[in-house]
Parts: structure tokens; sequence; C-alpha cells
């Protein structure tokens, strides 16, 4: 029985089956939701749209999963009409990489309610498609600074589906997100499910940050064999680059800041060259709880950002 949650468009399903992979399907997922710092996942799933020519397959009924009054829409008002509406939704587009390998991205608004009928839908989507893997990219906020290079955690339902690489977490727990809880379903299920964390210097977090959608997509390219190219994010990261470096330079607290975490990035590695490889610093499971609590709480403007 299929779920209530999905429409299915006879067209785009049809556009699925002509061009579908034989062998090693892939369905990546970008969800707006409140655990995307940076918005790297959701700068990955705008990338994509905009350069292919993404054919509809199927569609979630957004009403039944999104709950209005705590995360509300926004609309626009101009002098004495509402113009504009930032309509949720929850989408499943055919799309094409650089290099026309078709693949399925799902993309909206993440789910307030009824995770488990939507990860039994996603489920039930990936077994009528055809799909193998299912990919997830977005942004966690990280004592890391902007001036080293990006890093990012891999993580997902087996050991033989990630990169061979050593573990930098131990055992940290942090508020769940449909996103996760899809990949921990799919693991119960024996489903190849595989999630990027990009590691989004904390002093960032709040504002769109193209370096961590460019670094998400390398790292997705390199597990999927998609072509993802970057190349349209480099006047973006380039900005951004520009604004940052700008506000530094103003701000004598900034300075203080980076020059801080950069000392912490520096002895990390110092400590841990040979053992763990450059992979960048990380801090201790505690510290990480206590700055995605505090991100969460910007998120949900309980603390002002900055605090």
């Amino acid at each position: 029985m299929e779920s209530p949650l999905v429409t299915w468009y006879p067209e785009g399903v049809a556009a699925w089956a002509a061009v579908a992979p034989q062998e090693g399907a892939v369905l990546m997922h970008s969800l707006r939701g409140f655990i995307d710092a940076g918005r790297a996942g959701a700068l990955v799933a705008q990338h994509i749209l905009e350069e292919a020519e993404p054919v509809r397959v199927a569609s979630f009924d957004i009403d039944q999963l999104l709950d209005y009054r705590s995360r509300r829409p926004e609309m626009t008002f101009s002098v004495n009409e509402w113009t504009a509406y930032d309509e949720p939704h929850l989408d499943l587009d055919l799309v094409t990489d650089a290099e026309a390998t078709p693949f399925l991205l799902l993309h909206g608004f993440e789910p307030d309610v009824r995770w488990e009928g939507y990860v039994r839908a996603v489920r039930q989507i990936t077994e009528r498609l055809g799909v193998e893997l299912v990919l997830g990219a977005y942004g966690i906020p990280m004592a890391a600074p902007h001036t080293r290079p990006l890093t990012a955690t891999v993580h997902g339902t087996s050991q033989d589906l990630l990169p061979d690489a050593p573990s930098l977490f131990g055992t940290v727990t942090v508020p769940a997100s449909a996103q996760n809880v899809m990949e921990y379903r799919f693991g119960q299920w024996g489903l190849a499910a595989i999630n990027v964390a990009v590691h989004v210097p904390h002093y960032l977090a709040q504002s769109p940050y193209p370096q961590a959608a460019q670094k998400a997509m390398e790292v997705l390219e390199d597990i999927s064999g998609l072509a993802l190219s970057t190349d349209a994010l480099d006047d973006e990261a380039a900005r951004a680059q520009e604004e940052i470096t700008r506000q530094a330079t103003e701000s004598q607290e900034v300075q203080a800041l980076v020059t801080q975490l950069e000392e912490q990035y520096d002895a990390y590695l110092d400590q841990r060259e040979g053992a763990i490889g450059l992979d960048g610093p990380l801090p201790s499971a505690e510290e990480l709880g206590a700055e995605f609590e505090r991100f969460l709480q910007q998120q949900r403007g309980d603390t002002p950002p900055g605090a």
C-alpha cells in the first residue's frame, strides 16, 4: 500500500523509468530545517536545481507534515497587498549531473510531524524507483576558523559505504532531525544511506556559506560517482569570503576569535599529525554538544547571534 503522504506524477515517473541507471541509482535529499549551518545542504539543492532541468516525479502533502505555528513561512506585504508567499513544499525531482547522469533530488521543508510516516514513504519511493543509495548533506556548527580547510564528517548505515578515514568523533547526543532519523531507520532495514555533515565555523552558521556547499558536493561526488560541478558557486564563495574578510578587518573581536581558533586548530594538528591525518580539529563531545545547542537556540530565537 502506497503512502497517502505522496502524490505521484505519471509523466515524471515515466521519465525516470526511461533514463534510470540499471544499477547504482541515487536519491539525494536536502531539507530546510534547523540543522543546516551555513545553509550548506540548502545551497547544494539550489545549485543542482539551477544547473539541471528538473522534472517533478512526486510530491509530499506538506500540509500533513508541517507545524505552521512553530515554523511560519514568510510572506511579503507591499503597500496594501500580499505579494509573495514562501510556499512550503517537499518535492521529488528527476535531475541530472554535469555529465547528464540522472538521479533523484528530494528537496523542500523538513517535516515537523509524522517523521516515521515520512521515512516509510521515502523507503517506498526508493523501492518503487529502484534507488540503491540515499545521500544527504547539511552543515553543523563547529569551533573551527574559516582560514583553515573545511572538513566534514561522513556517516552512514554501513561502514563499507563510508570513506576510509579514521573516526573523528566519540559519542555525542544531539537533537534529532528527520534526515538523521531516516538514516537510522534505513540502517535498521539494511538499506544504504549516507549523510555528509560539513563543519561550518560557528560564527558563520547563521549566514549562507557557499564554501560549505562546495565541500559537501566534493564529498558527495566521491561517494556517488556523480559529477557535481561547483564552478557556478565560485563567485558566491568569493563574495562571501570578501565579506568575511571585511568584517574581520573591521572588528577586533572577530579578529581575536579567529586567531584563537587558528591557534587551537594548529595545536590540534601538531598533536594528532600521523594519528588521524590532517582533517582538522574537532572539539570534544561536550564542546560539540554545547555549540550545537547554542546554534539551535539561535535558530529558535532564544539566544541572539554572538551571545
